[in-house]
Formats: structure tokens, C-alpha cells, sequence
């Protein structure tokens, strides 16, 4: 018994190392992200709804591409929960859009995000993303409508 809880813990050590790889590897835009991920991977952002396969995943790379400059998660900040196969991060980022604009704003953009990790073995075979993608709270309708100062 005492082999397998050490056999989990170093298991559940690698995925959060995995899971920090990850982030360093989208802050560089660093393709070979997907050599984390299993080749079914399923992906979900929202307002892009749920992806499937490592060329979804390059196809949502492309068209994120297009519209952020830049983005950098505080990867020594992370927070990781650990369950079974999963691995539940929080944390914040910060980034640069393609026009110049720089976020969080540390008003109403605050750079917060949640990813659901699940993996096989070492591979990641989801990934959930819980972020506002409206990084720089340009839907200014629902800004007005939910933040009171």
C-alpha cells in the first residue's frame, strides 16, 4: 500500500509540473505544447465552445493569435488542486492585445483564471479554460450592467 501512495504522489507531482510546462509553454507560444497532450485531447474556451484533437487545438492557436499580442500567467503564484486524474489550477496572467492594449486593468479586468487539467498517465487529455476572454472589458454594455463602483 505505501508503493502506491508514493506511486500517486509522484504521479500527481508530474501533472503539476506538466501543468506548469504548459503555461510557460503558451507564454512563448511555443507549438510543441501539443508534445503535452494526447492526440484526442479535448479543449473548451469560452465563446469558442468545446474543440477536439491537437489540430483544434493549433486552429484555436491561430485564431487567439490574432487578437493577443502577448500573455504571461505568474506561474510561481499558481495554485494546484489535485483529484484522481485531475488537476485544477488558479491563478492570474496578464498579456498585451494586438492594438497595444495592456490588461488586467486591476479594476474591472483582474487577470484571474481556473483551468481543469485531466490526464492519462503523463498526457493531458482535457483541458477546460474558465476565463473572461474579454480581456480588456471592452463589452462595455455588461460592464456597466454588473459593476457598480
Amino acid at each position: 500500500m505505501e508503493q502506491q501512495v508514493a506511486t500517486e504522489e509522484s504521479l500527481a507531482g508530474k501533472r503539476i509540473a506538466i501543468t506548469n510546462v504548459y503555461f510557460e509553454k503558451i507564454d512563448n507560444w511555443d507549438p510543441t505544447v501539443l508534445d503535452l497532450m494526447s492526440d484526442d485531447v479535448q479543449f473548451f474556451f469560452p465563446k469558442s465552445g468545446i474543440r477536439k484533437g491537437k489540430e483544434e487545438w493549433g486552429k484555436f492557436g491561430e485564431l487567439f493569435g490574432k487578437y493577443l499580442k502577448s500573455i504571461k500567467h505568474d506561474i510561481p503564484q499558481l495554485r494546484h488542486i489535485v483529484q484522481g486524474n485531475f488537476v485544477v489550477v488558479e491563478g492570474s496572467e496578464q498579456g498585451e492585445m494586438t492594438d497595444g492594449t495592456k490588461w488586467p486593468d486591476g479594476k474591472i479586468s483582474q487577470g484571474l483564471f481556473c483551468n481543469v487539467f485531466e490526464f492519462k498517465g503523463e498526457l493531458i487529455t482535457r483541458l477546460h479554460v474558465y476565463v473572461d476572454p474579454d480581456f480588456i472589458s471592452a463589452d462595455q454594455d455588461r460592464v456597466k450592467a454588473l459593476f457598480a463602483e
